[in-house]
C-alpha cells in the first residue's frame, strides 16, 4: 500500500507560479508512475502532468509550456511547478501514483493510488 500526502495548495493571483508536492509513504519503493491530476467543479478530472520511472514525461494540453514535473525517487516526493497560472487552472489537484501494471497517464487509467487533493485558487 502507498499513501499519498499533497501540499502546496492555496490563493494565488493570476500570472504567478505556484509548487505542489507530493510526498508517498508505505511501499513507495514499488512505485513505476506518479501524475497530478485537477478537477474543476462540474468539469471532469484532467492530467496536469506525470513522469514515469524512466524519466518520461506527459503533460495536459492546458498546461503544457507552463508546467515541469520532477520526482525523487530516493525520498518518494513528487514535484508541480505552474507558471503563469490563469483563473481557469483553479482545481482540486490530486497526485496519484501506479506500481502494478499498464498506465495511461491521459485518463488516470491504472493509477493505484490517489491521495486527497489539494485546492489551488486563482484569483484574476
Amino acid at each position: 500500500q502507498v499513501q499519498l500526502v499533497e501540499s502546496g495548495g492555496g490563493l494565488v493571483q493570476a500570472g504567478g507560479s505556484l509548487r505542489l508536492s507530493c510526498a508517498a509513504s508505505g511501499s513507495g519503493s514499488r512505485i513505476n508512475a506518479m501524475a497530478w491530476y485537477r478537477q474543476a467543479p462540474g468539469k471532469q478530472r484532467e492530467l496536469v502532468a506525470g513522469i514515469t520511472n524512466g524519466e518520461r514525461r506527459e503533460f495536459g494540453y492546458s498546461v503544457k509550456g507552463r508546467a515541469t514535473i520532477s520526482r525523487d525517487r530516493d525520498t518518494n516526493t513528487m514535484e508541480l511547478q505552474m507558471n503563469s497560472l490563469k483563473p481557469e487552472d483553479t482545481a482540486v489537484y490530486y497526485c496519484a501514483a501506479a506500481d502494478k501494471g499498464i498506465v495511461i497517464m491521459e485518463s488516470g487509467y491504472g493509477m493505484d493510488y490517489w491521495g486527497t487533493g489539494t485546492l489551488v485558487t486563482v484569483s484574476s
